[in-house]
């Protein structure tokens, strides 16, 4: 399924760039509803009933129905005859198209000598009419099931404004009546808007001047009830409620800009709103979940082995870590420490304080503070971080990956890292001097709990040896 296009994207960025435009226009409106001509009202009223129930019933009826009935195209024809033998333009004072200039003027290099003072302008139309090709195009993609290739996309959309330019034609990007009207009418491949743009040279050179008397009434309830599909998406407000009530308010929000101003400007709302609240949600997401030792596969089934691996904690990475939730990352890994070791272990005396603050800095040797690590005095504390969620990361994440190594190394507590991609041990090597260290770095959770278990009987053998 193609996308027509239209040349709306222009006016959207001016309006964007002069808030005040919006204003005036609908100042205008209610300033003049007094002078709606009761005749316009009236043909477009009758027309909005023949289009909907005539879609309607095509809809219903298109099993049975070998053709489906063009309404759009019998209503302008027959509202242009009609006029024309009315004298309506002048009778009633009807607006009508009026006259439509013949052929295509002669291709001609653009001016480059207004680049400087238009490339600021020409970036944001370029952008917006951009993305509102793409989501109409990946609209339709979902609706008639095949996939959407972006780099294309942005490739035809480009090609489009680019020849079209020595033709002295103004930007152009989808329109989302003129896509509706498609899906409305059964259109489902490019051979449908190659069909248009042959109507569209056939009207240029030729039926141009047929089209002077069809009333603009007539020809805006084609357009209006062509959106009737958008409209109809106020069904699915409560499966977005259900769901997440975050993208029940940007869907809401997107809606009244659509409606109020235009589509690309609450396209670009959305777009805004939607990149803003992924990273405020991003920063504040669970980054750490804490596995049971049950849930590991573990080849040391010993009560003694598991009596010596009870202080070993294996914790998940579930997101990328990045400057937006590095330190969150960070703070998350000790309150879950925290929170097992004092579920798990009693409370020592208060006298022995001073030993087991070993993941609170900030306690000061006071007891009543904030939870600490309390290790077992008979075994070194290990942790590990399984990274299999952690799909990328930037210089902040491996900053703080390196200074969770090292303060709890000075606190006694060994840390290790399953699952590591290649990237990741490069980065913490090259930017940790990590080159002298034992080795930190497993291909799995089962290899890390292994090298815990040889390192941990091997200081037995070497205490008995010294005994």
């Amino acid at each position: 399924m193609d996308l027509e296009i239209s040349s709306s994207t222009l006016i959207t960025e001016v309006c964007l760039l002069d808030p005040q435009i919006w204003n005036r226009i609908y100042a205008y409106i209610f300033e003049n509803i007094k002078s709606v001509r009761l005749e316009a009202l009236l043909l477009s009223l009758v027309s909005l009933v023949v289009l909907i129930l005539v879609k309607e019933l095509n809809e219903k009826f298109k099993r049975k129905i070998k053709v489906v009935l063009p309404i759009d195209l019998i209503l302008i024809i027959a509202t242009s005859i009609g006029c024309y033998c009315a004298d309506m333009e002048y009778t009633y004072g009807l607006e009508v198209v009026g006259h439509i200039p013949e052929g295509i003027p002669a291709p001609k290099a653009p001016s480059l000598n207004i680049l400087s003072e238009v490339v600021t302008e020409a970036f944001g139309v370029a952008l917006v009419g951009y993305v509102a090709s793409l989501a109409l195009a990946q609209g339709s993609a979902k609706q008639f099931k095949y996939s959407v290739d972006d780099n294309q996309e942005l490739l035809a959309h480009g090609l489009s404004n680019v020849i079209p330019s020595f033709f002295f034609c103004i930007p152009s990007a989808a329109a989302m009546g003129r896509t509706a009207l498609l899906y409305s009418t059964g259109a489902k491949t490019q051979v449908a808007c190659l069909i248009s743009c042959i109507l569209i040279l056939v009207v240029i050179y030729v039926i141009g001047p047929m089209l002077y008397w069809l009333p603009m009434c007539v020809l805006a309830s084609v357009i209006v009830v062509g959106l009737k599909g958008m409209l109809m998406q106020f069904r699915d407000l409560k499966k977005y409620w259900n769901v997440d009530k975050i993208d029940w308010s940007i869907w809401v929000s997107t809606y009244v800009f659509t409606v109020c101003f235009a589509a690309n400007v609450g396209l670009l709302y959305g777009v805004v709103c939607t990149i803003v609240i992924v990273i405020f949600r991003f920063q504040r997401a669970k980054t750490l979940s804490l596995k049971n030792m049950k849930e590991v596969e573990c080849k040391f089934k010993t009560e003694a082995d598991c009596e010596s691996l009870q202080q070993v904690k294996i914790i998940s990475v579930n997101n990328p870590l990045v400057f937006l939730n590095a330190k969150k990352f960070h703070n998350d890994l000790i309150k879950i420490i925290q929170k097992d070791s004092a579920s798990t272990q009693p409370h020592d005396d208060p006298n022995k304080c001073e030993q087991n603050t070993l993941l609170n800095p900030v306690s000061n040797g006071n007891c009543h503070g904030e939870l600490s690590l309390q290790p077992c005095p008979n075994e070194r504390c290990a942790v590990i971080l399984d990274c299999s969620g952690l799909t990328f990361f930037d210089y902040t994440g491996v900053s703080v990956l390196l200074q969770i190594y090292m303060d709890f190394k000075n606190r006694s507590i060994d840390v290790l890292l399953a699952h590591c991609k290649e990237s990741l041990v490069k980065a913490m090597q090259y930017n940790g001097n990590l080159g002298s260290e034992n080795l930190i770095f497993f291909e799995s959770v089962s290899s890390a709990i292994g090298a815990i278990h040889l390192n941990r009987n091997f200081s037995k053998l070497s205490d008995h040896s010294e005994v």
